[in-house]
């Protein structure tokens, strides 16, 4: 007979990891390219910029900002730091697209996602919030 091994995680477990970090990589390739974007620069940055009020000055800064928290965010040990700053980042980016009247729904869903990634690879968090199963 085989027997379960105990260093092996129960397949839901293994599920909620792997989600967990199929989210955290669609979160990194999102702030990864906007950060690499405002690098690069371009008119489309520029016309953006622009209708954001915001001046050319700040693309650069931003764009260290958005790639520092996200290293932060994907070394385990600073995850929820990184969660942390990456929430901030985009709570600056809801009431700048909220101040110019522009939808913000993208953004909030981003968020969402930031801790829910990090929730779903995090076994430490999961006694914090405790899922009940049908």
């Amino acid at each position: 007979m085989n027997q379960p091994n105990p260093n092996k995680p129960p397949t839901l477990q293994r599920v909620r990891v792997w989600s967990g970090w199929i989210i955290v990589a669609f979160i990194t390739f999102t702030f990864g390219m906007s950060g690499f974007m405002k690098l690069k620069g371009g008119p489309e940055l520029d016309q953006g910029m622009a209708h954001l009020g915001l001046p050319q000055t700040m693309v650069f800064p931003l764009a260290i900002l958005e790639l520092t928290c996200l290293a932060i965010y994907l070394v385990p040990q600073t995850a929820a730091l990184g969660a942390v700053l990456l929430t901030g980042y985009l709570g600056g980016a809801i009431c700048t697209h909220w101040r110019v009247g522009d939808p913000f729904i993208v953004q909030c869903g981003i968020g969402v996602l930031v801790w829910l990634g990090l929730y779903l690879r995090e076994k430490r968090l999961w006694p914090l919030i405790p899922v009940r199963s049908l």
